[in-house]
């Protein structure tokens, strides 16, 4: 299996009294998937995943999964530890796990190939990396990247990089076969999916999702004059949304638009400015006008 096209990872919604908004998570999956989305991922870092407790990151998992099965389109669940992995065999529209690259301790690159060695091993379902070093402080060469793909288990990368050094061409370029690269930094995912990326996990993608399907579908079919335009927008897009800490500006629009009940985050996070949020809606209503 391969994992192409955009990936939405959604946010948690929260009642205005803050408990989770288990109907309203059920309708954003759906309204995604409905808009041409591939998937959706839980429980990442956009659904603020480590201010969840147990109980309701399972009602999260609960409500994806029936979304998923419904629509016939595949759930990839975040998971940090082997003992979060084995909980994911009882949800059958789960087809990968969504793995960071260890945080903060920063092992080197041996000692992060060792830990998703024994992630694989303990798993159910087959994992995605998650290499995003500016928030794990820890950097991937395309080399090692490579010696990721070649465990077993692995099926691909959520690729998050910075800027598009050297080593992301030569992993976008020359992707490992059967190994899925998606893009996972919003605002390079034009020229991402340019040099070869096969998808994208695109959190602004929770807003004109139509257009970031179009966006995928574009460079895919070789229709570049039609991508790099779209593209140019929906970067600027991505900016004004990712001005603060994700998810929160998505929220606000999210909340300015009816969609969610509150725009409300969960500490550390706190909500985004309302100056921001109009940018945000500014920069939305343009795309759409064009």
């Amino acid at each position: 299996m391969t994992l192409t096209g955009v990936h939405v990872p959604l946010i948690t919604p929260f009642e205005p009294a803050g408990a989770v908004a288990h109907g309203v998570l059920e309708e954003l999956a759906s309204e995604v998937v409905r808009a041409g989305a591939a998937g959706v991922v839980a429980l990442g870092t956009t659904a603020e995943a480590g201010a969840l407790d147990a109980a309701e990151r399972g009602a999260v998992l609960d409500v994806l999964n029936a979304v998923c099965r419904r629509q016939g389109v595949p759930l990839v669940a975040g998971a940090a530890t082997a003992d979060q992995l084995r909980t994911l065999a009882g949800y059958p529209a789960v087809t990968a796990a969504l793995c960071l690259v260890p945080p903060f301790v920063r092992p080197g690159e041996d000692g992060v190939i060792a830990h998703f060695a024994a992630l694989a091993a303990a798993s159910p379902v087959p994992l995605v990396a998650y290499h995003v070093p500016q928030r794990t402080g820890q950097q991937l060469s395309a080399a090692a990247i490579r010696r990721l793909a070649a465990i077993d288990g692995i099926i691909g990368i959520k690729y998050a990089p910075e800027s598009l050094d050297a080593d992301a061409v030569e992993l976008l370029t020359d992707p490992p076969p059967g190994f899925a690269v998606l893009a996972g930094t919003d605002t390079l995912l034009a020229p991402m999916l340019a040099l070869g990326a096969h998808g994208a996990v695109a959190a602004s993608a929770h807003l004109a999702t139509e257009e970031f399907v179009a966006l995928a579908g574009a460079w895919r079919d070789g229709r570049a004059g039609h991508a790099r335009s779209l593209g140019h927008r929906l970067a600027r897009l991505s900016a004004a949304l990712f001005a603060e800490p994700n998810p929160t500006v998505i929220k606000g629009v999210l909340h300015a638009q009816g969609r969610i009940p509150s725009p409300a985050v969960r500490l550390p996070l706190l909500a985004a400015a309302e100056a921001t949020v109009h940018t945000a809606m500014r920069t939305l209503s343009t795309l759409r006008t064009l």
